[in-house]
């Protein structure tokens, strides 16, 4: 065989190659998502690179005293929304028997907190202040 018949096979190939390759190359999609995203948490962050939303997972705490006296506490599922000053200003979260929800106001001890926990519940207001009214069933 001429080198010159053995160069244009040679170049044939190549194309062949290439027309196969390129062809398999298939485009980016970006509409396209995973079904599901597992972890332990999540935080969103600014682009200052402080949290300014979180959500885990916490372990249950048996032997934490709680004020009503009571001790002990189940794994809770927490989401928390901060404002730009490292406040969590929103907490909502979940237990076995219950949930809860605190809403924060500009500065301490302004909230309002909902729970409910087992049989019973309360809507507690507290202003800057720190005078409370608390409402009950």
């Amino acid at each position: 065989m001429k080198p010159q018949r053995l160069l244009i096979v040679l170049t044939l190939v190549n194309l062949a190659m290439l027309i196969f390759l390129v062809n398999e190359i298939r485009p980016l999609q970006a509409d396209t998502a995973p079904p599901v995203l597992r972890g332990r948490a999540l935080e969103l962050v600014d682009d200052h690179g402080r949290v300014r939303v979180d959500i885990k997972v916490l372990p249950a705490q048996p032997t934490l005293r709680m004020p009503d006296g009571t001790t002990g506490y189940p794994e809770t599922v927490q989401l928390r929304l901060i404002s730009s000053n490292g406040r969590p200003n929103v907490k909502l979260a979940t237990t076995e028997d219950g949930s809860g929800l605190v809403l924060a106001g500009e500065s301490d001890p302004t909230y309002a907190q909902i729970r409910v926990r087992g049989a019973g519940g309360f809507v507690k207001l507290v202003n800057k202040d720190g005078r409370e009214q608390l409402i009950a069933p």
